[in-house]
């Protein structure tokens, strides 16, 4: 493969596969089943030690 291929590729289908992995990345961070690990991530750091290691 030369580099003048290789560059088309990654100009074209390289820049959409990384735009969709971007939007998933993204989608997945609003599902709704997400909710509890975002809110226990979002409250670790106000908890005592003895209450985050069990």
């Amino acid at each position: 493969m030369t580099y003048d291929a290789l560059r088309h590729f990654a100009d074209s289908w390289g820049l959409l596969a990384m735009a969709l992995l971007f939007l998933t990345f993204i989608g997945w961070t609003f599902l709704p089943a997400a909710r509890r690990s975002h809110q226990r991530a979002a409250h670790s750091i106000l908890e005592d030690e003895e209450m985050i290691d069990g």
